[in-house]
């Protein structure tokens, strides 16, 4: 118990949570969740609905899907908001998460610079990883075992190709979606990126030019997100009964349709699919 204790006071003085103090009479809900749903601002655009609906206040640290479920082992969250979905169907396997269920997605693009220097327009997206590699154009990767990372090495594997982590080309980041995007820019690069961050990426650029979409609509690209309560069993003093009401919460219709709702810079980044 005394471990326990520790563990979650080192958590809580490394990572500052979003929405530091609880508001009055309100129970809070500790969450881990990936960079895209903070880089985008659904979280901030939800969390007042939870409040004011269920009186539930919402803190999470955004980080990679591996990091979150990382977390979510240690027992130092009580719910999970990520987007790796064969990882996290092991995650429920192996008896850390429970109740999985799937709330929306988005899609995946390879994003270049405009002269497209591997010639990949319009490709298929093992397709074009494997011209990548063939021409050793410079490539950006967040190499963190995030959801996106996972999702890269999905296509690496379907191109036919080990993952290419020993190649002069092959840029690994470790740094979070935004940053890995403007490294790529720097580096006059490809990357792998969900939608929603590179909306943010390109009005946070505005007139400076830099990358552009230069693969999309493939089906292996789409993003599934879930969200996954931790196993109660594993840990003590977790708010399993709040991570069930949040579950609820984000698969009934009235959130469903506020996720479709929302949008950054006139443009829907998640497509609600609870029921699907």
């Amino acid at each position: 118990m005394k471990m326990r204790k520790m563990r979650s006071f080192l958590f809580v003085c490394l990572f500052v949570f979003v929405l530091a103090g609880a508001a009055s009479g309100a129970e809070v809900l500790r969450m881990a969740t990936t960079t895209s749903t903070d880089n985008t601002g659904l979280l901030d655009y939800l969390a007042p609905l939870l409040l004011q609906e269920k009186n539930i206040e919402l803190q999470w640290v955004s980080v990679g899907t591996g990091k979150a479920l990382e977390y979510g082992r240690n027992g130092d969250v009580d719910v999970l908001l990520v987007h790796a979905p064969e990882v996290e169907k092991k995650f429920v396997a192996d008896g850390w998460g429970v109740n999985r269920r799937q709330v929306m997605y988005n899609d995946f693009i390879v994003v270049g610079p405009v002269s497209d220097p591997a010639g990949i327009k319009g490709m298929a997206a093992a397709d074009a990883l494997k011209k990548i590699a063939a021409v050793a154009a410079p490539f950006a990767s967040r190499a963190d075992k995030s959801g996106t990372h996972v999702a890269e090495l999905v296509l690496w594997k379907n191109a036919g190709i080990p993952e290419p982590d020993k190649e002069k080309w092959y840029i690994q980041t470790g740094q979070g979606m935004l940053e890995t995007l403007m490294i790529a820019d720097e580096r006059k690069g490809y990357c792998l990126t969900d939608r929603g961050t590179f909306i943010k990426y390109e009005d946070s650029r505005k007139e400076q030019g830099g990358l552009v979409i230069i693969v999309e609509g493939d089906d292996s690209l789409k993003n599934q997100y879930s969200v996954i309560a931790v196993n109660p069993a594993k840990w003590e003093n977790l708010r399993y009964d709040l991570a069930v009401a949040l579950i609820d919460w984000m698969v009934s219709p009235s959130t469903q349709k506020a996720i479709a709702d929302f949008q950054l810079l006139g443009k829907q980044l998640f497509f609600p699919n609870a029921e699907r």
